[in-house]
């Protein structure tokens, strides 16, 4: 019988730059209609907020009528694809007889919750204030506002994320003393205080983006077989994020938040898999590899993510894998749009052969050049 670890799938589909209008068709056209879709998410790049926010209404108009009644969850994000026009990652599922699959909409945020013998699965996003003109902290404490209430109404409780992802608009940017990404992680550590979280916190990223504000999409999971259960994966190579220490926290008050996440997070079904891997830079125990170029920050990088998804590191951490997990599917984060050439040729020696998507975005530290994020299987 077929895994939910067989059953997810995630793909990239990209476009030549034309109108707006025209590459969401083009993108959309080549989505399987045999597909259950969950997810999708649209990376762009629109000049304003105002800009932003009519074409996320273009998106949402043409999304609704493709897929009518099974509206997925939908996500625009502001970061230009830098090998293509527009892109757009595809959560879908291969639906069996007894999963039951239920498309739901709450204050206008489209969700979806899957249901079968392993458990139940909450995907949700979208998660954006309608204001975009307030602070980060006002922004985020909305975002995560709107998330509680449809975690509430459907049962799942704050510690069943097990993964978020996080977008922050000019993320490295200070405001009344505080980094853009300081205030967040405030507003997340207030959230997330309801819940004791004894499994280690969800595998996220925290990433820039040129317009949107604050932006915020989950996968929480509610086990309800033995044989289904959630690991926490640590790296021996990097400190975990929610320990470092205020040396590498930007803020002028002194309590500052660490970033509430865990390097990687395990989701098992027997001897079969999901691993959702959070976003990965080159640091090694907490701080950054300093005056590193390209090169050296992938590498280092795809290090990090190889030992993380290593079976020595998977099994420690509790799962029933047998064998070494794999790569499905990679986001590549560039500070700078003129590397995505040398990126794509350091990236090709590693001949993964998955979907990959190159992404202009901010990373949380000034001196990071490249972040890289994704799924893996065993």
């Amino acid at each position: 019988m077929m895994q939910y670890s067989d059953k997810i799938q995630y793909e990239i589909y990209s476009t030549r730059l034309a109108d707006f209008n025209i590459m969401v068709d083009m993108l959309l056209e080549q989505i399987p209609v045999q597909q259950t879709v969950l997810r999708l998410i649209f990376f762009g790049m629109p000049p304003t907020n105002r800009v932003y926010m009519k074409r996320y209404a273009i998106l949402k108009a043409k999304v609704r009528a493709r897929f009518k009644k099974r509206m997925p969850v939908l996500t625009y994000v502001g970061q230009p694809a830098l090998d293509s026009g527009m892109a757009v990652e595809v959560h879908s599922y291969r639906k069996g007889p007894l999963d039951k699959v239920t498309y739901k909409e709450n204050n206008r945020i489209s969700y979806v919750l899957l249901e079968n013998n392993s458990g139940r699965f909450l995907y949700a996003g979208g998660f954006q204030s309608d204001i975009m003109n307030k602070s980060i902290t006002e922004q985020s404490e909305n975002v995560f506002r709107m998330l509680g209430e449809v975690m509430q109404e459907e049962g799942f409780p704050v510690e069943s994320i097990v993964r978020q992802w996080n977008y922050i608009e000019r993320i490295t940017g200070v405001e009344e003393g505080r980094q853009h990404y300081q205030a967040f992680n405030d507003a997340r550590t207030a959230f997330y205080n309801q819940a004791a979280w004894t499994n280690g916190y969800p595998a996220a990223t925290g990433i820039g983006v040129t317009h949107g504000g604050i932006l915020v999409d989950i996968d929480a999971i509610l086990p309800a077989d033995e044989a289904c259960y959630v690991t926490p994966l640590d790296n021996r190579l990097q400190v975990a994020a929610h320990n470092y220490s205020e040396n590498v926290l930007i803020a002028e008050q002194t309590e500052k938040s660490t970033p509430k996440f865990e390097r990687g997070k395990g989701v098992n079904f027997g001897s079969s898999g999901v691993i959702y891997i959070s976003g990965t830079a080159a640091i090694r125990g907490e701080e950054s590899l300093k005056d590193a170029a390209l090169p050296e920050q992938l590498y280092a990088t795809m290090e990090n993510i190889a030992y993380l998804i290593s079976l020595e590191n998977v099994t420690s951490a509790g799962a029933m894998c047998r064998f070494q997990p794999s790569v499905e599917m990679l986001r590549i984060y560039l500070k700078d749009m003129s590397a995505v050439k040398e990126a794509k040729e350091l990236m090709d020696a590693f001949r993964l052969n998955v979907p990959v998507v190159y992404l202009w975005a901010d990373v949380c530290r000034d001196e990071l050049l490249i972040e890289i994020e994704g799924i893996a299987k065993f």
